[in-house]
């Protein structure tokens, strides 16, 4: 990438940490196989066991890690493979949740895209459901919002959370099972986890990670997301510092922000410039050496309207004209106000 971009897409990847690049590298020098019986191979077994053990406890995690390829595969095993009956979601979440959702049952959320009633599914007897998995997004990866998990009432349900935005920047939650990616914290791409407290709650499919997912396990990937994990630092309030810098600099040029009275990651922030679309801001972002994105970068490179706009309750033109911009722990003061005065400009030409 130029060195002289600006890039402010850091909930669709961010750049991988010098820590989580040296343990890749170093790990590449150890090519067995760790199912192999031999030395080499127990050798690489041992590296990979200890890897999951400093992930569970970087993360304060007390249960089962299996390793998978990133969120969405850990978001499909998990509510595919689920000992329930139904899905229960809501409108607001990931593409990788509703691509598997399929006939499930849909909350209902507010103008902030919170669930707006306690979830606690029936059979309709009086006896709680023991057979319904709940899939909640902990962060919402368009407009930062933070579900309050604790709020939802899943006695005898299995909880789901897809932390894929939240893992390494907020204390994970209280959940039966929990989907994470390595990209969005400074690991690499293509390898996360499935977290889950019980391994009862979903069938086995053979192969390698204790039979739950089959294939090779990428050793160097997982030592990177390990290096990336412990290297972690508490970002957020200098992140929360430079959004409440860009919110008030975007509504003071006549931005509105999305969500802007929710409880919001301070990574993540959402804004609609009146009068343009964000396919044209991207545009103009993009020739400026600025890169951000409008909605989900994770749909095939889509600029469809979003859904969780939709959701809701903005009407599509609205939703149409709104671009996401995300902070890395890197992002300071000068990036923000470049992208600010680019902002300003381009807002003040849409209202002439």
């Amino acid at each position: 990438m130029a060195a002289q971009r600006l890039y402010l897409d850091h909930a669709a990847t961010t750049p991988m940490l010098p820590q989580a690049q040296a343990a890749m590298v170093a790990a590449l020098s150890n090519w067995a196989n760790p199912s192999s019986p031999h030395a080499d191979g127990r050798a690489a077994r041992a590296t990979l066991e200890d890897a999951r053990k400093r992930i569970a406890a970087a993360l304060g995690w007390d249960g089962h890690v299996i390793f998978t390829s990133g969120a969405s595969e850990a978001i499909a095993i998990g509510l595919l493979r689920a000992k329930a009956g139904r899905i229960v979601t809501s409108p607001v979440e990931h593409d990788a949740v509703l691509r598997v959702a399929k006939g499930a049952e849909w909350l209902t959320v507010d103008g902030d895209g919170i669930v707006q009633r306690p979830v606690r599914p029936s059979t309709g007897s009086g006896r709680t459901d023991v057979e319904a998995i709940i899939a909640i997004q902990h962060v919402n990866n368009e407009t930062g919002v933070i579900q309050p998990l604790d709020r939802i009432d899943h006695d005898g349900a299995i909880l789901f959370a897809d932390c894929a935005q939240s893992a390494g920047k907020l204390p994970l939650p209280d959940a039966d099972m929990i989907a994470i990616s390595a990209h969005k914290f400074g690991g690499p791409p293509g390898i996360g986890a499935l977290l889950i407290r019980d391994l009862a709650l979903i069938e086995p499919s053979g192969g390698q990670e204790q039979g739950y997912r089959a294939g090779t396990e990428n050793l160097p990937a997982i030592m990177a997301m390990a290096a990336a994990l412990e290297a972690r630092e508490d970002w957020l309030p200098r992140a929360a510092d430079l959004r409440a810098r860009l919110d008030a600099g975007i509504e003071a040029a006549g931005g509105i922000i999305v969500a802007r009275d929710a409880p919001r990651l301070p990574a993540i922030a959402s804004y609609r410039m009146p009068g343009l679309s964000a396919r044209a801001q991207l545009i103009q972002f993009d020739l400026k050496g600025i890169s951000v994105s409008a909605g989900s970068a994770c749909s095939s490179g889509s600029l469809k309207t979003s859904h969780v706009l939709g959701a809701m309750g903005w009407e599509d033109v609205a939703a149409s004209e709104v671009v996401r911009v995300s902070f890395s722990p890197q992002t300071g003061d000068n990036e923000v106000d470049t992208f600010l005065a680019v902002w300003t400009a381009m807002a003040n030409r849409a209202r002439s």
